[in-house]
């Protein structure tokens, strides 16, 4: 067995907070990198490419520990998005009613970054509407999501982004 079997409870969160910082850290690192070198377009463009990919990922691994079934519903998204993996680092808010799921990032850990050090907000939204998009349909395809504002969007105080899911039947 590992070390990490060996940790207790608290040490495991401290070690899960460490692990979802490194994670935006190489995030961060790598779009930087490409940025450098090619531009914001490309980096934009490399990012969309790469969260089209990793974003289904991450909800099938969620959805099988979760055990949601195929059609998880957006009781089942709304579930599932508790356990992505910024989730330990961003506060974020949903509300489900009248079949709708509307689910709020009210702090953003690189958006905040970025607001105190006086830049303006990353410009998020062409990447977001794909990360949302796949991860939603992954939990159930019929899942649709729309996008209600996200950077360069102006956006209330309370939020830096929204979204809104529907279940098409």
């Amino acid at each position: 067995m590992s070390a990490i079997g060996d940790l207790s409870r608290e040490q495991l969160l401290e070690l899960l907070g460490n692990f979802a910082k490194n994670w935006l850290a190489h995030d961060g690192l790598w779009f930087q990198a490409v940025e450098k070198k090619r531009g914001m377009d490309e980096a934009i463009e490399a990012d969309t490419a790469a969260w089209a990919r990793f974003s289904p990922i991450e909800a099938k691994r969620i959805k099988a520990f979760l055990g949601l079934p195929e059609h998880a519903g957006l009781e089942g998204l709304d579930e599932a998005l508790k356990y992505r993996m910024y989730a330990v680092l961003n506060k974020q808010s949903s509300e489900l009613k009248d079949g709708v799921l509307r689910f709020y990032m009210n702090d953003c850990r690189v958006q905040s970054a970025r607001k105190r050090k006086g830049l303006p907000d990353f410009p998020c939204k062409s990447v977001g509407i794909v990360e949302y998009t796949t991860f939603a349909e992954t939990i159930d395809p019929r899942i649709r999501t729309r996008c209600i504002a996200c950077p360069p969007d102006k956006h209330p105080e309370e939020y830096f982004c929204a979204w809104e899911f529907t279940l098409e039947e």
